[in-house]
């Protein structure tokens, strides 16, 4: 159980701050918490964060590489427990936003075979739940598939019984926008619940910027307060957002969740990718194929695993399995 009176709000003030004199302020009118920043992104957010909800296994986004290296985790660990010969499976998306990566583990558990499928994804953004139910209620009205969205805060009890998940994910971002000191408590929660694997993504302290709602060369004002953890950003449009965000080192994160799992893979996605992508405002139209493809696969390949390398990387994806429950007589 968490103890939810340790954990630090997610919501601030949206007026200006000072604190004995201190130059920390957040301007007036700025989006000052991380579920009014989603829940204002619009049905944009959806196609800026997982493309053309239409086409769920396109993976030509704007993380195009590292949604495919993450997919390839997912579905191998789906593969395998149907090899096992399991029939039913059930699946938790903690921070599940729009909902595209809870309807591609039922799309393609169908596709499997099994027969059976339980999927609940949760975030704190009631606007993100809503497009979620929307895009998936064909997906949701399906023979033997259970799939709900709900509002919910990752630093909640979950209410899943005991191991009874076989696949937990929590991805791009969810992880980084709660306090540091709730993570324990977090991690020990997630893997009460999970009997089989959890998979989560982060982003290091080495990564590239990001406007998280919208496309960075679409921010006029970018800080980030590396002390505080904390992120104010200006938009284009007008839009001032600020809010908590937490950048990972890979040690950090191995060290969150090596207490509750046994962790499989640790690695760095995107290290070369992102930085080779043709900007369409500058560069002659062309497609990363053939040689340079193959070279920049093969680059990645190489260095995602290297210490020297991870935390340069656009994302960090950890792969953990539960461990076994110990019955003492």
């Amino acid at each position: 159980m968490i103890d939810q009176d340790s954990i630090p709000s997610r919501k601030w003030t949206s007026n200006w701050l000072h604190s004995n004199g201190d130059d920390h302020s957040v301007p007036v009118g700025a989006t000052d918490d991380v579920a009014t920043t989603y829940n204002q992104a619009g049905d944009e957010y959806v196609s800026y964060a997982d493309g053309d909800p239409s086409q769920p296994f396109a993976f030509d986004g704007l993380h195009a590489y590292a949604d495919r290296c993450v997919w390839a985790a997912l579905e191998e660990k789906l593969a395998d427990l149907r090899a096992k010969g399991a029939s039913s499976v059930r699946f938790l998306d903690a921070g599940c936003g729009p909902g595209t990566w809870l309807r591609r583990l039922v799309l393609r558990a169908r596709a499997l075979g099994f027969n059976n499928i339980t999927a609940r994804g949760f975030d704190i953004a009631q606007g993100q739940i809503e497009r979620a139910r929307l895009v998936a209620r064909n997906l949701s009205a399906l023979p033997g598939v259970n799939l709900t969205f709900d509002v919910g805060d990752l630093t909640d009890r979950l209410p899943e019984s005991d191991a009874s998940v076989d696949l937990t994910l929590c991805l791009y971002s969810a992880l980084s926008h709660l306090p540091v000191a709730s993570l324990k408590g977090v991690s020990t929660e997630i893997a009460r619940v999970t009997s089989g694997y959890f998979i989560t993504t982060v982003r290091p302290v080495g990564s590239t910027p990001t406007a998280f709602v919208d496309s960075v060369e679409n921010v006029r004002r970018l800080k980030f307060d590396h002390v505080r953890d904390r992120c104010e950003i200006d938009l284009s449009d007008g839009r001032r957002l600020a809010f908590g965000f937490h950048l990972f080192t890979a040690a950090e994160l191995r060290n969150h969740f090596a207490g509750s799992f046994d962790i499989e893979d640790l690695r760095g996605l995107d290290l070369f990718h992102c930085r080779f992508t043709p900007d369409s405002r500058w560069n002659p139209v062309c497609s990363l194929g053939g040689f340079l493809a193959d070279e920049l696969e093969r680059l990645e390949k190489a260095f995602a695993t290297r210490p020297e390398f991870m935390d340069r990387a656009a994302h960090l994806m950890l792969v953990g399995h539960s461990r076994p429950v110990v019955v003492t007589t």
